[in-house]
């Protein structure tokens, strides 16, 4: 299950186990832009300028490392499974810049006098478990007492500088790849309202414990080099940061978008996230639509663990779509990429 198992604990939203809050896209981008721009080593790659996933530092001419982080608050009902899925998420980042993790540290916020330390020992099991499958160790990491359980992780990764995936690679003639199915944000809150059946439920929960490192490899020997996870914001609200980046205008087809079996008749009754919502507004300036809100609403669906997004040539972009769903990954092949000034068409 999803929702409850620590009932009477603070949490931000409403029960336990709840959609995750982030600040929102707007919101963000706000407040970035009351930071005074920060000087910039020549070996730092990547920074906080285009909004990409990760950090990337140059050590060498064939080496770079990746490091990034992510926690929340509870997703599911069981705290092993949280801590996979909060583990996988972090580790994501370092998968959509076209590297490999090699270790990463816990973030734990966990309220000691409220909830047993067994509890704990769980979530904590739930990352050791994405770490192995994932192939990266677990080595400390920091704790504090909150009145609010949140957990992630700091992830350290490593990428060969000329193999780099960064918001910026959006090249005009790709193709854009989406390697999971839209729609956990929705599948989140239905099950919360209890309106979800067991079969969103698993696969959701499938979704959000999958790694990202076979989308990753595929997107790096199609040659891509423009590449995101969609988490928090949404494919729209990632795909604007990557437009504008790139100098680039994409188009989406929404009837080329897998989705989660379910999530539109739901969307469609009303069972939509807060935080899908003002992606939708956020992205709304930049896009221009020949579809329904609700479908709007679903590419803005706000993602827990979500997929990979990246640009490839079309022939290369097809091939990889087909070596991945030989692996089991839901892959396909959503839009294109054209010259432009950082704005989305979404078509039927």
């Amino acid at each position: 299950m999803i929702v409850g198992w620590a009932r009477g604990v603070a949490v931000a939203a409403a029960g336990c186990a709840a959609p995750v809050i982030i600040i929102g896209p707007g919101a963000l981008a706000e407040v970035m832009g009351l930071l005074a721009p920060a000087d910039r080593p020549a070996d730092l790659l990547v920074g906080t300028e285009t909004g990409d996933d990760a950090a990337v530092w140059r050590l060498d001419a064939e080496r770079a490392l990746v490091a990034t982080t992510d926690f929340f608050t509870p997703v599911v009902d069981d705290p092993r499974l949280w801590g996979r899925i909060a583990a996988t998420n972090a580790a994501s980042d370092v998968y959509a810049m076209g590297g490999r993790p090699l270790f990463a540290l816990n973030l734990v916020a966990w309220p000691t006098e409220s909830l047993p330390p067994e509890m704990l020992a769980e979530v904590l099991a739930g990352g050791a478990d994405a770490g192995r499958a994932c192939g990266f160790a677990v080595v400390g990491g920091h704790s504090i007492d909150d009145p609010e359980p949140k957990y992630g992780m700091a992830v350290v990764g490593e990428v060969h500088p000329d193999r780099l995936l960064t918001n910026t690679g959006l090249r005009p003639g790709d193709a854009l790849v989406l390697t999971k199915r839209l729609g956990v944000g929705i599948a989140t809150t239905a099950v919360k309202r209890g309106t979800a059946g067991p079969a969103l439920v698993a696969a959701a929960i499938d979704s959000m414990v999958a790694s990202n490192a076979a989308a990753s490899a595929a997107a790096v020997a199609a040659g891509a080099t423009g590449c995101t996870d969609v988490t928090g914001f949404g494919l729209l609200g990632h795909l604007r940061k990557m437009v504008a980046a790139s100098g680039v205008d994409a188009t989406v087809r929404v009837g080329a978008v897998p989705f989660l079996e379910g999530v539109r008749e739901l969307a469609e009754a009303g069972t939509v996230p807060g935080g899908s919502r003002r992606n939708r507004e956020w992205v709304a300036e930049v896009v221009d639509s020949t579809v329904a809100e609700t479908d709007l609403l679903l590419l803005a669906d706000a993602q827990t663990s979500g997929g990979l997004l990246f640009g490839a040539a079309p022939d290369r972009a097809a091939r990889a779509v087909e070596e991945l769903t030989a692996q089991g990954v839901p892959a396909a092949v959503v839009g294109e990429v054209t010259a432009g000034t950082g704005r989305i068409v979404v078509t039927r």
